[in-house]
């Protein structure tokens, strides 16, 4: 399904098509550094450059979704295998996963209203957690 929903968009390439079935297996999130180590042990040639050029490639193609962590370090995953929020702590660098979506009703309403097709959405909150607030007291 992936190689199909690629070929529309540009020539697949062998990086393109490992950086994918990498994302496909991990079902979650990875930074570009992480992906990086993961195709190494796997005995791919890519080079660290490539896959932050194919990351890009494909987040520009509407293929996978980035997340910027509060420290700015990018994670990387499928768009529709992971729909998370996240709390993050600007003290501590804890980001707490929001299970549940406060925005998606409105957002796929305003959006139709607008005739415009997302392909993912991101909500990040930044403050102190529950420790780094305890800890600010004492």
């Amino acid at each position: 399904m992936l190689s199909l929903k690629i070929a529309r968009f540009m020539k697949p390439t062998r990086n393109h098509t490992q950086v994918l079935n990498m994302l496909q297996k991990i079902q979650g999130e990875i930074s570009a550094q992480q992906l990086y180590t993961q195709l190494r042990e796997k005995q791919s040639r890519i080079g660290l450059a490539t896959v932050y050029r194919v990351l890009k490639s494909l987040h520009l193609e509407g293929l996978i979704q980035e997340r910027l962590s509060s420290n700015g370090e990018a994670f990387y995953s499928l768009i529709g295998q992971t729909h998370h929020h996240h709390l993050n702590c600007v003290h501590c660098g804890e980001s707490i996963p929001m299970e549940i979506c406060p925005i998606t009703q409105q957002l796929n309403q305003w959006c139709n209203s607008q005739n415009f097709k997302v392909y993912y959405h991101t909500l990040e909150f930044f403050g102190l957690c529950n420790t780094c607030q305890e800890e600010a007291i004492q």
